[in-house]
């Protein structure tokens, strides 16, 4: 429901209301359900990954905070995501809760209790109830209350109002850790709690707070590296969602070109299917046609699709629990390839193919690169791309200056998870430089782009750009691509938008 100026203008002015009103507003209304929610089926799991924090952290308060509403505009909201951190320990996702606070509690024996501090439904006979248009029933619906949401999840839940109280307890002899980046005024109210017990105003002291609470967020960051049995249902449940998705584009194809604004539709079509079968895309959807592919990170997605054009695809879905899947496909979008398309697609096809074969327990994440980007430099050689005297050994080798990455920039690969770039506060020796474990989920992903006013390309290839990336869960004899139902080879991706657009 849209709000007029003047009316915003009266909310900020403020109704008047009396008790016959208030009283009026409160009566007659049906009882509540009493039946307390079944548990979720992420809360064992999430227990097992709070007891992993507990043991890194005894004896510690630690605070994880789901973050709050953001203002889009004026009095309007963005749709709330809680953070990936408070979604993996506590097994809420979608846009459940915000404003609460995991707080892990320390116990005299070095064990943690698990408390959850949030805003629990509020009585009819409540000024909230009415009144409140940010978080009112009246307004955005019911939410659950304390007992609910602790047969939901198994653990313990506490009114909101409650948690500055606990953050002071036994604040002199028990260190607070938080998740900063969260909740910015939670964490300037720890902040002050703890540096008023501090025996000094250095900033050296605010600076080892701060310290504190980065290991804290690298554990958290880190420990979804390798995923659970619950996890790995998720993200299969993501990439189904993702690939029907892409079934809905190709099928959409002819219109995006007969309406015109192309990217735009195909933009709308994944999205629409993101919605329904999902929370909804799991990052920004890269919808690229023609020469808008050879831009990495094209999210505008205003241009035209015509006739003859590659359409880059970069999307996901990001199901109700907040995992998201990761795929791009390059689509002929008249059906089938040119010489020229096909001749740079097959290229990252191959590379592709070197990348996937070298997941598997053991390897190094940085093997799935080395694999791939050899295969690019290879054809790059083979096609007279590279300077005069620069081999496919001297491009990969750092000191030449690795003349291949003019048409392949990025990295490979990345983790993947609650977010699409997974696990991004680990370190460089625990991200590039660390063995490949099974349960963890990466991105393969090699491109090339031959951007339209590039010069050092033959003519023919100017305005081309590809990208394959698929899913692929590390297995303990090797992996798995868990995107492998959508075509890739260019025949196979030929004959997936005939028989799309057949049916």
């Amino acid at each position: 429901m849209g709000v007029s100026e003047e009316q915003h203008k009266a909310e900020h002015r403020g109704r008047p209301t009396n008790d016959e009103f208030r009283a009026f507003v409160a009566a007659e209304w049906a009882p509540r359900s009493t039946d307390l929610p079944t548990e979720s089926p992420a809360a064992p799991y999430a227990a097992l990954r709070r007891s992993a924090v507990s043991a890194a952290f005894p004896g510690e308060r630690l605070v994880i905070p789901a973050g709050g509403l953001k203002v889009r505009s004026n009095d309007s909201d963005y749709v709330f995501r809680p953070h990936s951190a408070f979604a993996h320990l506590t097994g809420l996702g979608s846009d459940r809760e915000p404003d609460a606070v995991l707080v892990l509690e320390p116990r005299e024996d070095g064990s943690h209790e698990s408390i959850l501090y949030f805003r629990p439904l509020a009585g009819r006979d409540t000024e909230e109830f009415f009144g409140d248009s940010r978080y009112g029933e009246f307004w955005v619906g019911a939410r659950p209350g304390l007992a609910d949401v602790e047969a939901e999840l198994a653990l313990s839940a506490r009114h909101i109002d409650e948690l500055t109280e606990g953050m002071g307890k036994d604040i002199g002899t028990t260190v607070i850790r938080i998740v900063r980046d969260a909740d910015r005024d939670l964490t300037a109210a720890v902040d002050a709690i703890r540096e008023s017990v501090t025996e000094t105003d250095e900033p050296r002291e605010s600076e080892a707070l701060r310290d504190a609470d980065d290991e804290l967020a690298h554990f958290l960051s880190t420990l979804r590296l390798v995923k659970d049995e619950w996890e790995i249902r998720q993200m299969r449940d993501a990439v189904d969602a993702t690939a029907n998705g892409f079934d809905a584009v190709i099928a959409a194809l002819p219109e995006a070109l007969q309406r015109g604004r192309g990217e735009r539709w195909v933009e709308g079509v994944f999205g629409l299917h993101a919605r329904h079968q999902g929370n909804g895309i799991g990052y920004d959807s890269i919808c690229a046609a023609g020469d808008h592919a050879n831009t990495l990170h094209w999210i505008k997605n205003t241009g035209d699709i015509t006739g003859g054009d590659l359409l880059l695809l970069d999307a996901g879905v990001e199901v109700d629990s907040l995992f998201t899947a990761d795929v791009t496909r390059t689509l002929p979008v008249n059906g089938r390839f040119t010489a020229a398309q096909r001749k740079v697609y097959d290229a990252v096809y191959a590379a592709q193919e070197a990348g996937i074969a070298a997941v598997r327990p053991g390897a190094k994440f940085s093997d799935v690169h080395d694999a791939a980007i050899r295969v690019i430099a290879e054809h790059l050689h083979a096609w007279g791309l590279l300077p005069e005297g620069i081999d496919v050994g001297a491009t990969l080798d750092k000191e030449h200056g690795h003349y291949h990455r003019r048409w392949m920039v990025h990295g490979t690969s990345h983790h993947l998870g609650l977010d699409v770039h997974d696990c991004a506060l680990a370190r460089r020796e625990e991200y590039l430089g660390a063995e490949l474990a099974p349960g963890m989920i990466l991105t393969v992903e090699p491109g090339l782009y031959f951007k339209a006013d590039d010069l050092r390309v033959p003519v023919e290839l100017r305005g081309i750009g590809v990208r394959i990336e698929d899913d692929i869960l590390v297995t303990p004899d090797g992996c798995e691509n868990l995107s492998a139902a959508m075509p890739r080879t260019s025949s196979d991706v030929e004959a997936w938008i005939a028989r799309i657009q057949k049916s």
